[in-house]
């Protein structure tokens, strides 16, 4: 048994593996009408397209997206949108060395244990690869969110190792896709690959952190006890592959404070004509609920498990091996997690919208 699918009102489910014919998923209970933009659609799947830069992995994907079913001229059904996304450089003997083989940090042997049977072919089933579809239903949230309503989210790589960015209060799509690593503070950029390019050279990878900003949320997003709105967001991004944690505003830096410094005082925002706080330490969420300020998220990822970097690990037999593994893999994930982190980011918060639309 595996669970495939995520979503309460938009169920989205995930299908394919990183060596197969596809990709794919089937999105249920997007509304009917929306005009769908296949620019959009194309520029948010380019985003997380792998071969992108020297910094990722080489595999060349055209990531074109096929939308087989819910779409009838150029808007949505409201019946469910099928998603297919073509696997066109597959080169799985690449991984023939691996089919035995299990590598430290990855899936492969847990596989394993849980099924009896695995698809070694470039991760199988546990691959990165498969959240291309994961962007492209994100894509159409976004575009139906962005119909509805001002909401917008930016997510930028903001450490690298042990380069941080400085913090950054309002930052553009532009400031962020002007740089490689998606990093739009530019020294700490350059500094970023410079380190990146080192582990690559030396067969080893880096994690780091993507700081993530929703604006435009209204008050009252999210339920007060189960499903909460920070719940919500967690259950999508800790999902996603290599996520080791999240924190919301202050995040763990707020066990050294006081109420007094922590609270966010409420006040009449006479520019927008409503209440709302005066400092953000609580990221946009109090008691599990929007405030209308900006929900402010970090992700931390820890570094690629498949290096070519000599390892000890076990083969199927139980015996111990040295592995040097081959193929073509991201030194370093986060500058293609930045679309996949704000796709997720879109699919929690249109679920959660279509569940109380007459609050909004």
């Amino acid at each position: 048994m595996s669970r495939n699918s995520i979503g309460k009102n938009l169920v989205i489910t995930s299908f394919g593996e990183s060596h197969g014919s596809f990709v794919g998923a089937v999105i249920d209970g997007f509304p009917a009408g929306l005009s769908i933009s296949s620019e959009d659609l194309q520029l948010e799947m380019n985003r997380r397209r792998p071969g992108q830069s020297a910094l990722t992995t080489q595999r060349s994907e055209t990531d074109e997206v096929q939308i087989i079913s819910g779409v009838f001229e150029g808007k949505t059904l409201g019946t469910p949108i099928a998603i297919l996304i073509p696997n066109q450089d597959v080169r799985s003997d690449d991984y023939l060395h691996l089919k035995d083989v299990y590598r430290p940090g990855h899936a492969d042997l847990l596989y394993d244990v849980k099924y009896g049977h695995r698809d070694w072919r470039g991760g199988g089933r546990s691959s990165a690869r498969i959240t291309a579809a994961w962007v492209a239903a994100g894509a159409l949230a976004k575009q139906w969110l962005n119909n509805q309503s001002s909401v917008n989210i930016n997510a930028w790589v903001s450490q690298i190792a042990t380069i941080k960015a400085p913090s950054i209060v309002a930052v553009t799509r532009d400031e962020i896709e002007s740089s490689a690593v998606r990093c739009p503070h530019p020294e700490s950029s350059n500094q970023m690959i410079v380190l990146i390019e080192e582990a690559k050279s030396n067969g080893d990878s880096l994690g780091g952190k993507i700081t993530c900003l929703i604006e435009g949320l209204p008050q009252g997003l999210g339920e007060p006890v189960f499903g909460k709105l920070n719940a919500i967001l967690g259950q999508y991004i800790l999902n996603l592959n290599a996520v080791k944690g999240i924190s919301f505003g202050d995040g763990f830096d707020a066990a050294e404070l006081s109420g007094s410094n922590h609270n966010d005082e409420w006040i009449f925002r006479e520019e927008f004509g409503k209440i709302g706080t005066r400092t953000n330490h609580s990221g946009g969420i109090i008691g599990g609920m929007s405030t209308g300020e900006p929900v402010k998220m970090e992700i931390a990822f820890k570094p690629t498990s498949t290096i070519a970097k000599e390892q000890t690990t076990v083969n199927a037999s139980f015996e111990e091996v040295k592995l040097q593994a081959k193929g073509r893999h991201d030194p370093c994930v986060l500058p293609r997690a930045v679309p996949i982190v704000e796709a997720l980011c879109y699919l929690a918060i249109m679920d959660l919208w279509l569940e109380s639309p007459a609050k909004l």
